[in-house]
C-alpha cells in the first residue's frame, strides 16, 4: 500500500473517531444517582483500534474543536469550558487513549485479559486526572470547600461503576474489530 494511501486512512479514522467522541458525549445513560455518557467508551476504543499515537490524536482533536468554540462537550464548548471542574475528564482524554492503545497493543493479537486490562487502566488514569482537576478547580477558582469524600463520591463512586460496565463491553467489542481492521492494513 502507497504511504499516502495509510496516511489517508489515518486521518480518515482519526477524524471518524473524533466525531465519535463528539457524538458520545450526547448520547447520556440516565441512573438513579446521576447520568453518564459514552464518550469514555469511545475514547478506549479509539486508544486501542487506532493505536497510541492516532487515538490520541483524535481526542487532541476533539479537544481543539470544543476549545475552539464549538459545542461538541457534553455542556457546550469554549475556552472558558477549562474552569468547569469537570474539564479534567476531558483534558486527560488523550492520555487516556494512549495509555490504552500502549498496552492493548503491546502484542499483535492482545489477549481478551489484555484488552480488559488496558481498558481499565485508561479508564482509572482519566479518572485521577479528573478528580485531581476537580479538586483544584473547586478549591483555587470556585473557591468551595469540597472535602474528600464528596470528591471522590461525586467524581468516581457515583460514575465509575457505569463506566466499568462500559469497559467490559468495549473490550469485547474491540477484540471483534481489531481483526477487521488488520485485515484493512491498518
Amino acid at each position: 500500500m502507497p504511504k499516502s494511501a495509510f496516511r489517508t486512512r489515518t486521518l480518515i479514522l482519526c477524524a471518524l473517531f473524533a466525531a465519535l467522541i463528539c457524538v458520545g458525549a450526547f448520547i447520556r445513560i440516565p441512573t438513579p444517582l446521576m447520568s453518564f455518557t459514552l464518550q469514555l467508551t469511545v475514547v478506549l476504543l479509539a486508544g486501542v483500534l487506532l493505536g497510541p499515537r492516532v487515538g490520541a490524536l483524535s481526542c487532541l482533536v476533539y479537544l481543539v474543536l470544543g476549545l475552539a468554540g464549538l459545542p461538541v462537550f457534553a455542556e457546550g464548548g469554549g475556552i472558558a469550558y477549562v474552569l468547569r471542574p469537570g474539564f479534567g475528564y476531558i483534558l486527560a482524554f488523550g492520555l487516556g487513549a494512549w495509555v490504552t492503545g500502549r498496552i492493548a497493543r503491546k502484542t499483535p493479537n492482545p489477549s481478551m485479559k489484555r484488552l480488559l486490562f488496558a481498558h481499565f487502566a485508561g479508564m482509572l488514569l482519566i479518572y485521577l486526572v479528573g478528580i485531581v482537576y476537580m479538586f483544584l478547580i473547586s478549591h483555587i477558582y470556585l473557591g468551595t470547600d469540597m472535602g474528600v469524600r464528596a470528591l471522590l463520591l461525586y467524581g468516581f463512586a457515583f460514575t465509575a461503576p457505569g463506566d466499568a460496565a462500559l469497559c467490559v463491553a468495549s473490550a469485547f467489542l474491540a477484540k471483534r474489530l481489531l481483526p477487521v481492521l488488520s485485515r484493512m492494513g491498518f
